[in-house]
């Protein structure tokens, strides 16, 4: 049989350690475990957790989070669309034949940068167009207007020169209206007309009427009719008349 060695470190008459623990606890077993009853009533009544009102930190750091995230996909949305709406104003300044391509978006670019220069060209080789088309015409109704002031200013001297004005109509059959209008000094020609017209023409005066306006004018209205076979040459009636009113305005002046 084995002996039992003695301890390692004797007591020295000093009660062991765990003698000790093992007193201690039966001796304070009724203060510390005694009440156990007021012990589980006592923490009964903390409140639960089921019962509190508060939502975890986490949760709003999360909700946030999605907020800020669907804001920038909104605004990411609008700035897209707004750069594509840039890119179709671009490509609508395109000529039909390149509007006709499908470019893409660097494409659409460069060719816009290209054309605007050239259209802008354009723009001023028209508009210089339209300044010379304009100057040219108020040059030309300038000219025209020029040109109708010295045709009646034309007319007016003839009339103002010519001793006389012939105006010849048929009212019928043989019958014609002779109106002239002379200077009040050739009125001594009338005589001689009628003569020539009747001997010459075969015309026979039917009715004559003249006054005289307020200025150096005189005014006859004459009706004559053919006579026999004579025929109605209205144009050799007209120039036998103003050739004598011609010939009387010679030999005045």
């Amino acid at each position: 049989m084995l002996t039992l060695s003695p301890p390692l470190f004797p007591s020295f008459g000093w009660p062991l350690v765990d003698d000790h623990l093992n007193n201690i606890s039966q001796d304070h077993e009724g203060t510390f475990f005694g009440n156990i009853d007021s012990i589980d009533t006592s923490f009964s009544a903390l409140p639960s957790p089921q019962s509190t009102n508060f939502e975890p930190i986490v949760s709003d750091i999360n909700t946030t989070g999605v907020v800020k995230k669907l804001n920038h996909n909104a605004s990411e949305r609008d700035r897209r669309k707004k750069i594509n709406n840039l890119y179709s104003s671009l490509f609508s300044l395109l000529p039909d034949a390149d509007r006709m391509k499908k470019l893409s978006i660097p494409a659409t670019v460069a060719c816009v940068v290209k054309y605007i220069p050239e259209l802008q060209k354009e723009v001023e080789r028209l508009v210089q167009k339209k300044e010379e088309l304009s100057s040219r015409m108020c040059r030309h109704r300038e000219d025209h207007d020029d040109y109708q002031v010295g045709k009646r200013r034309k007319m007016e001297r003839a009339e103002t020169s010519s001793s006389a004005a012939v105006t010849i109509s048929p009212v019928g059959g043989k019958e014609v209206v002779v109106q002239i209008t002379a200077l009040k000094a050739d009125k001594g020609i009338l005589s001689e007309a009628l003569d020539k017209l009747e001997l010459g023409h075969g015309l026979l005066l039917l009715n004559a009427s003249s006054f005289q306006s307020s200025g150096d004018r005189i005014f006859h209205s004459l009706h004559f009719q053919a006579q026999g076979k004579y025929e109605l040459e209205l144009q050799a009636i007209k120039e036998k008349i103003m050739s004598l009113y011609e010939k009387n305005k010679q030999w005045l002046f």
